[in-house]
């Protein structure tokens, strides 16, 4: 049981750390707390949702599998899609909304997020209602890594251990992008010191745009990757929203790595949560876990200078 349990915890926080990365940068690089960065990652569950239906009424595409998996090439395509639409909605939620406020200070911000995100949420209520859906109707079985003799067995499903293999190439391919391309070192600049890299010749509309860019693609494939494994619900944003901050402030503020980490410890948290005390507790799970460790370390588990100052 106790694997089964980690392997779980590990397949939740691999949804929490990809979103987590995104409100995290936000957080650091754009100044305000995103309220209605949760809405994105239902948006993007919803567009990928919605481009399966177009492809299947288009041509019959995507009724075949692509064994072992639930789901066929199309979804590829629709996870591509959603996270070119999803991108699209953050800009133009900047552009309409945020960009217009930015001088106001970050508590008209955060304001503004709130409203963001309700209406975002009843508009995904009003056009899909509140029944749950999924991305594909097919049964899996799922695969004995070992048997129940070693510690009560550990279970995976094909799915899953897709959501882990893609969960762990993006993370690698996005830290190697924020250490050693231009843009990246500019994003990480500008979240240490906005006016030393403006003087440095940065410019920080680019910043901006990337910083918009990169949470709202991370938002579309952890929507996508929360619809697969689990289901897809109006409400998925509003139930991911404590998680990621809570994986956000655990990590450390502004280091991507700390995101990571920290969603994997409140997956891991809530998996445990579910199996010793009931589902209802999984999020006070989590934010126990977040509680004692900022106890000890204030600015979280990989919080610095640059966490601080973000």
């Amino acid at each position: 049981m106790m694997l089964q349990v980690l392997t779980d915890g590990l397949v939740i926080g691999s949804v929490v750390s990809l979103g987590a990365i995104g409100l995290s940068l936000t957080f650091s690089i754009l100044r305000f707390s995103n309220f209605g960065h949760g809405e994105l990652l239902a948006w993007g569950a919803y567009f990928a949702f919605s481009a399966l239906a177009v492809f299947a009424a288009v041509g019959g595409v995507g009724t075949s599998p692509i064994a072992p998996f639930s789901f066929g090439w199309p979804l590829l395509a629709a996870l591509l899609l959603a996270a070119v639409l999803t991108t699209l909605l953050a800009l133009a939620l900047d552009w309409v909304l945020f960009k217009r406020l930015r001088l106001q200070g970050s508590i008209t911000l955060v304001i503004a997020s709130f409203g963001a995100a309700l209406a975002m949420r009843n508009l995904l209520l009003y056009y899909y209602g509140g029944i749950p859906q999924y991305y594909s109707q097919e049964l899996q079985i799922a695969v004995a890594l070992l048997p129940r003799s070693v510690w009560g067995g550990m279970r995976i499903t094909p799915d899953q251990l897709f959501v882990l293999g893609l969960t762990a190439v993006t993370v690698t391919g996005l830290h190697l992008f924020l250490t050693r391309s231009t843009l990246g070192r500019a994003m990480r600049a500008t979240a240490m010191n906005p006016q030393l890299a403006r003087v440095a010749g940065i410019d920080p509309e680019r910043v901006l745009r990337a910083t918009w860019v990169m949470g709202a693609v991370l938002a579309a494939v952890a929507g996508v990757f929360a619809g697969l494994t689990v289901q897809l619900r109006p409400t998925i944003g509003l139930d991911l929203l404590l998680p990621l901050f809570a994986a956000v402030i655990l990590g450390g503020i502004g280091s991507v790595w700390g995101a990571v980490i920290g969603g994997l410890i409140v997956g891991l948290a809530e998996s445990v949560a579910v199996a010793v005390v009931g589902a209802e507790y999984r999020a006070a799970a989590a934010f126990a876990v977040l509680i004692t460790i900022l106890l000890v370390r204030p600015n979280g588990l990989f919080g610095d200078k640059f966490g601080e100052r973000a």
